[in-house]
């Protein structure tokens, strides 16, 4: 290669050769090897697994010393504009191997640039994250008072899909970020937190392990910080696309005609539990659906399905969990869940079968009703399309969180034949309002007869036949615009 360049060229193409090879060397050998044995894929690797193809940019940035400071290879931050499912995304990977993947000046320059071409172009935005934070040298520099990499990446909520990876430990500055995003996925045995292990020992005489500080599992079940659990980078990968598929894809409408099925799935019984996910897989087309954050708050599903073609967000109770009833955990994650999706102008489903807000001391001081607030205010305040159906039952402000609201701009309100309705369930009712016998039969009798008064009183645009339902979703789908 080197004879096709002309001579006066190849002095100059020779140095650039040797500091991009520098650049994309990352931490060096040994350390790469390191890596390696302990079965972590580097930077580049992880690019590799997810892109189809990638353009760096900045790859350069690091490479000069100016006061005889230690150059760091792409400044510890390898990003750039790849492909992903054919489509274009901006990607940043923070490099562990170069000073501990941690943030220089140069590094906050490029993720600034990364993130407004994401901004500017309207591209998916994905972050992976193996960094310790903003770099300790960077006092000893002059700072470079430009635009903070947070205030670029804080725009990008509700513009663009955004998604943050966790793949080893990300410290400080790093995990804000990556918090910003709309999805953040962990691997098994990374950890994530304000301030790691030494500085939490130093400060507050705490001695705890990464894992127990902040670790995957912890942040997916406890915290709820984080949203989904993969167990490798090739699990992580294969969520990223199908994730992203939902914002960028449109399938092709699948056919379909009534069946019985959806009646087997759901007891007509009102106090019998059943899964939720095989209902929701029934609706979905194909029968495939994405869930989002489902070890945590577990009495609310949330999730991400394709219905006529189009995406659109689910969020369902889920009879097997605390009988439906919704709690502070679930509220809060169904709130974010919403909130999130609003902003992107995805539709969402909600699909109620709740006994309400849950009660009891406990949920008091879990601050339920605030959650449950949170949650009504994120549904109300909607402005892309929304559908609403109630399997069996909706009590209370329960169903008025799951958007069982008459005349709230719903694309379609369903209800299915037997539905039961009220204030709050007769059972334990009637004693609480002190209600006489007769009085307690009348409102009794009134619930036993929910779907045929709200039919009356149009608190539903129908009562639909169960075996129709899938089919009347997808036709109000039809009138959704893209």
């Amino acid at each position: 290669m080197k004879n096709d360049i002309p001579q006066d060229w190849q002095i100059l193409m020779q140095e650039y050769d040797e500091r991009v090879s520098f650049a994309r060397a990352m931490g060096g050998e040994e350390k790469l090897k390191k890596r390696k044995a302990a079965g972590q894929k580097n930077a580049r690797e992880l690019i590799s697994l997810l892109c189809d193809s990638f353009d760096e940019v900045g790859t350069l940035v690091g490479s000069q010393s100016y006061h005889s400071e230690k150059t760091a290879p792409a400044d510890a931050l390898v990003g750039g504009i790849g492909q992903v499912n054919g489509k274009s995304v901006v990607i940043a990977v923070e490099d562990f191997t170069v000073q501990g993947g941690s943030i220089g000046h140069g590094t906050n320059a490029k993720r600034v640039r990364l993130a407004q071409i994401a901004l500017d172009h309207q591209l998916p935005f994905i972050m992976l994250l193996d960094g310790a934070g903003a770099r300790m040298t960077n006092g000893l520099s002059r700072h470079p008072y430009g635009p903070n990499d947070l205030q670029i990446i804080a725009q990008l909520k509700g513009r663009v899909p955004t998604i943050a990876l966790v793949v080893g430990s990300s410290a400080g500055h790093g995990a804000v970020g990556g918090l910003l995003m709309d999805l953040v996925i962990m691997l098994d045995g990374s950890s994530m937190f304000s301030a790691g292990p030494p500085l939490v020992a130093a400060a507050l005489g705490e001695i705890v392990s990464k894992d127990e500080l902040g670790g995957a599992h912890m942040h997916t079940t406890v915290s709820g910080v984080a949203h989904n659990l993969a167990k490798d980078a090739a699990d992580a990968s294969r969520l990223i696309k199908e994730y992203l598929g939902y914002f960028t894809e449109r399938s092709i409408p699948p056919s379909g005609s009534p069946d019985t099925h959806l009646m087997s799935l759901i007891p007509a019984n009102l106090q019998t539990p059943y899964d939720m996910r095989p209902v929701i897989q029934h609706l979905a087309d194909d029968g495939d659906f994405l869930e989002i954050q489902p070890d945590f708050g577990k009495a609310i599903i949330t999730s991400l399905a394709r219905l006529n073609g189009q995406s659109i967000g689910i969020v369902a109770n889920q009879p097997i969990v605390l009988a439906g009833s919704i709690n502070a955990d679930a509220a809060e994650k169904a709130a974010d869940f919403i909130r999130s999706l609003d902003a992107l102008n995805l539709p969402i489903l909600f699909i109620a079968d709740t006994p309400g807000i849950m009660s009891g001391s406990a949920a008091e001081r879990a601050g339920t009703l605030r959650s449950a607030a949170r949650m009504y205010h994120a549904q109300a305040l909607m402005t892309s399309p929304k559908l609403h159906v109630t399997l069996r039952k909706a009590f209370g402000f329960g169903s008025c969180v799951m958007a069982m609201n008459p005349f709230d701009k719903q694309t379609a309100a369903y209800g299915l034949p037997g539905v039961s309705l009220g204030g709050i369930p007769i059972a334990g009712g009637a004693e609480a309002a002190n209600l006489d016998e007769e009085t307690a039969q009348k409102l009794a009798e009134a619930q036993n007869s929910g779907a045929w008064t709200a039919g009356d009183a149009l608190a539903y645009d129908e009562i639909v036949d169960p075996r129709d339902l899938r089919g009347r979703l997808a036709k109000a789908m039809q009138i959704i615009k893209p």
